[in-house]
C-alpha cells in the first residue's frame, strides 16, 4: 500500500470535486457529509497501511520514494511529482487524516441545516488535499504547492461566513488578514527557496539534505537559508511577529478553528522546520532565534490569553502558545520533541475546540464564558472530555500534554538553556490557570445565562469525535515516555524518528550532565506548576473572585494591556497598514494607476483611434481609387528597388 500512498492525497481531491461540483445538486446533508467524511477516513486508512508497512521494515530501508510523474523538467531545474513515505511524514499523515476525519464528521452535526453544508465539505476536502501534499512532498517546490494551498483554503474557510459581523469588521476581513500576513511569511519560504536552489543546485530533500550534510555551506549562506525558511514558518505557525492573523480564524465556524488550530496549517511551519532539521543544526545563529522567538511567544500569548473572555479566543491564544513551544524545542535540537508535541496537542486542542464548539451550539452561538456557567450537568459528555483536554495541555499526568511538554522543558534545560526553560515553566503555570479558569467560568459554578436559554448536549454525531479525542489525549503520550521510565531505548516516538534526525545529529554536541535524579525533580516541579495554575483558578473563579477583582482594579493599565492584546494589532495598523493606504491612495492610486498606467493605455488608445481616422480617409469605396493606389504603390516599391 506504501507504493500507493499518492492515493491517500487523491482521495479528498475526489470528495472536493463530487462535493463542489454536485453538492448543491445532492442536497441530503447525511450524503454530502458522509462523503466528504468518508474520503478523509479512506486516506486515514491508507495512511495506516503505509505505516504498519513502513514499521516492518529494517530501519535503514524506512525511507521511500514514491514518483508520479516530471513536473517541471528545463534547464537547469528538475522537479518531480513525487512523495516521500518516511517516519516523519507518516506522523504527520496520520495526524492530519486522523483528527481530520473526526473533524469532518463532528461537522455533519455542527453545520447541520447551513446553507453552504455542501461548500463547507468541499472546502475541508480541498484542505486536507493540500495538507497531505504539503507533508507527503519529497521537494521544496511540491511543499510550496501544499504550503499556498493550506493558505488559499484557509482563506475560504475563515471567511466561510463572510457576510456576518465579527468583533470590529467582518468574518470576510479575517480571512483577508490571515491571507496577507501569510504572504509575508511565504516571501521568505521563497527567498530560502531561492537561495537553496543557488547553493545546492536542486530542491529535492534528498538531494539537498544529503549534499548539505557532506559538504560544509559557509556560515552566512547556511545561517540565510535558515532564517528565510524560518520567517516562512512564522507565518504558517502564527509566531512573533506574524501570529495576529490566528486569533481572527476563529472568524470560521469551530470545526474550521479545530482543523487549523489542531491538525492542519498551524503544525506546517513546525514540520518544515523539523523536515529540514540537517539544514538548521548548522546555523547556531538562527537555531538561537528559533528557541527565542519560540520562547517569547509562548508566554507572550498565554499572557494574552490569562484575560480574554471570549471561549475560543483563549483557546487561540492558547494555540500561538503551544506552538512557541514546538519552536523552543526544534531551537534547542529537540525535533522529536516538537514533533511528539506537535501530535499530543493535534489531540488536545482538537478536542478543546470541538468541545467549544459544542457549548456553543448548546448555547445558542453565545461565546463569551462569562455568561456561561453550570454546564456540565447540562452537557455531560462534553464537560467530562473538556476535562481531559484541560488536564493534558496543563502538563498534568499520566495525559499526552504531560509527556510532550515536560520532554521540551527538559531538553530546554539539558541543553543549557537555562533562561528559557525558566520561561517555559513559567508559560506552564499560565497555561494550566487559564484553561482551568476558562473551564470553570464554562463548566462550574451556577449558571449566568438567560433563563429562556435551555442548554443540552450535542448530537453523538459530534460527542462520538469528542470520546474518541478524549481517549487520545489520555493515553496518547505513552508511546513517547521519557528513558527515566523506560530506559535509554524505550522511547518508541524517538525510536520511530530516529533515523529521521540522524544526519542532524551529527551536527549537535548534546553533553548532557544531567542525571536522571535530576529529570525527576524537574519534573515533579513542572507537575506542581500545573497543579498550582488549576488550583489557583478553581479558587478565584470558584470560591473567592475578589483577589482577582482586587487586582484588575489595582493594575487597570496592565489588564488594558493585555486584554488588548499589547495593541499589537493597532500598532501594525498605525504603523504599517495606515500608512500603505495613504499612499496607495495618494501614490499608488492618483499617479502611478490613474496618471502613469491609466495614461499609457488611454494614450496609446488615443493614438490608434487617430490613426484610424487618417486610414479611414483613403478608404473611399471608389474601385478605381485604389487600383490608382496600388499601381501607385508598385511603382515606388519598382523604383526602391532599382536604387
Amino acid at each position: 500500500m506504501t507504493n500507493y500512498i499518492y492515493l491517500a492525497v487523491v482521495f479528498p481531491l475526489i470528495g472536493f470535486l463530487i462535493n463542489g461540483l454536485f453538492g448543491s445538486k445532492i442536497k441530503k446533508e447525511k450524503i454530502i457529509g458522509w462523503i466528504g467524511s468518508g474520503v478523509v477516513g479512506i486516506s486515514f486508512l491508507i495512511s495506516f497501511i503505509s505505516f504498519l508497512e513502513v514499521s516492518s521494515l529494517p530501519e535503514t530501508q524506512r525511507k521511500i520514494i514514491v514518483p508520479l510523474f516530471k513536473w517541471l523538467a528545463v534547464e537547469g531545474i528538475d522537479v518531480s511529482f513525487s512523495y516521500l513515505v518516511d517516519p516523519l511524514s507518516l506522523v504527520m499523515a496520520l495526524v492530519v487524516t486522523g483528527v481530520g476525519f473526526l473533524i469532518h464528521v463532528y461537522s455533519i452535526g455542527y453545520m447541520h441545516g447551513d446553507k453552504g453544508f455542501w461548500r463547507f465539505f468541499a472546502y475541508l476536502n480541498l484542505f486536507i488535499f493540500m495538507m497531505m501534499n504539503l507533508v507527503l512532498a519529497d521537494n521544496f517546490v511540491l511543499m510550496f504547492l501544499g504550503w499556498e494551498g493550506v493558505g488559499l483554503c484557509s482563506y475560504l474557510l475563515i471567511g466561510f461566513w463572510y457576510d456576518r459581523k465579527f468583533e470590529n469588521s467582518t468574518t470576510a476581513d479575517a480571512a483577508k488578514k490571515a491571507f496577507i500576513v501569510n504572504r509575508i511569511g511565504d516571501f521568505g519560504f521563497l527567498l530560502g527557496m531561492f537561495l537553496i536552489y543557488k547553493t545546492f543546485g536542486s530542491l529535492n530533500f534528498t538531494e539537498v539534505f544529503t549534499m548539505a550534510s557532506k559538504t560544509p555551506v559557509a556560515e552566512i549562506t547556511i545561517t540565510m537559508i535558515t532564517l528565510f525558511l524560518f520567517i516562512g514558518a512564522t507565518g504558517k505557525s502564527a509566531q512573533i511577529p506574524l501570529y495576529v492573523w490566528l486569533p481572527d480564524a476563529m472568524a470560521g465556524p469551530t470545526p474550521v478553528s479545530a482543523l487549523i488550530h489542531a491538525a492542519t496549517m498551524v503544525t506546517a511551519g513546525v514540520y518544515m522546520v523539523s523536515r529540514s532539521s540537517v539544514l538548521f543544526v548548522q546555523s547556531e545563529i538562527t537555531m538561537t532565534i528559533i528557541a527565542v522567538i519560540g520562547a517569547l511567544t509562548a508566554i507572550f500569548a498565554a499572557s494574552m490569553g490569562l484575560v480574554q473572555n471570549d471561549i475560543k479566543k483563549v483557546l487561540a491564544y492558547s494555540t500561538i502558545s503551544q506552538l512557541g513551544y514546538m519552536f523552543l524545542a526544534t531551537g534547542v535540537g529537540a525535533f522529536t520533541a516538537a514533533i511528539f508535541h506537535l501530535m499530543t496537542h493535534a489531540f488536545f486542542k482538537a478536542l478543546l475546540f470541538l468541545g467549544a464548539g459544542s457549548v456553543i451550539h448548546a448555547m445558542h452561538e453565545e461565546q463569551n464564558i462569562k455568561n456561561m456557567g453550570g454546564l456540565k450537568k447540562h452537557l455531560p459528555i462534553t464537560y467530562k472530555t473538556f476535562l481531559v483536554a484541560s488536564l493534558a495541555i496543563a502538563g498534568i499526568p499520566p495525559l499526552s500534554g504531560f509527556f510532550s511538554k515536560d520532554e521540551i522543558l527538559w531538553e530546554t534545560f539539558a541543553t543549557g538553556h537555562t533562561f528559557l526553560y525558566l520561561i517555559g515553566l513559567v508559560t506552564a503555570l499560565m497555561t494550566a490557570f487559564y484553561v482551568f479558569r476558562l473551564f470553570n467560568l464554562t463548566f462550574e459554578g451556577n449558571p449566568r445565562y438567560p433563563s429562556h436559554i435551555h442548554p443540552h448536549e450535542s448530537p453523538q454525531v459530534m460527542t462520538v469525535p469528542l470520546i474518541i479525542l478524549a481517549v487520545l489525549s489520555a493515553i496518547g503520550g505513552f508511546v513517547g515516555m521519557p528513558a527515566v521510565f523506560v530506559g535509554e531505548n524505550g522511547n518508541l516516538f524517538a525510536n520511530w524518528l530516529k533515523p529521521v534526525y540522524e544526519p542532524a545529529e551529527t551536527f549537535i554536541l548534546h553533553i548532557n550532565i544531567h542525571s536522571h535524579s535530576t529529570e525527576i525533580l524537574l519534573m515533579v516541579l513542572s507537575v506542581a506548576v500545573g497543579v498550582t495554575g488549576i488550583l489557583l483558578a478553581r479558587h478565584f473563579y470558584l470560591q473567592n473572585i475578589k483577589p482577582i477583582e482586587w487586582l484588575i482594579t489595582r493594575f487597570k493599565k496592565l489588564y488594558n494591556l493585555l486584554f488588548n492584546k499589547y495593541y499589537v494589532d493597532e500598532i501594525y495598523d498605525f504603523l504599517i497598514v495606515t500608512p500603505l493606504v495613504k499612499v496607495s491612495e495618494k501614490f499608488l492610486w492618483k499617479i502611478n494607476d490613474t496618471m502613469i498606467i491609466d495614461g499609457f493605455v488611454n494614450a496609446t488608445a488615443e493614438m490608434i483611434g487617430e490613426t484610424a481616422k487618417l486610414i479611414r480617409k483613403i478608404q473611399t469605396g471608389i474601385a478605381q481609387f485604389y487600383a490608382l493606389i496600388m499601381i501607385f504603390g508598385i511603382t515606388l516599391i519598382i523604383f526602391l528597388l532599382l536604387l
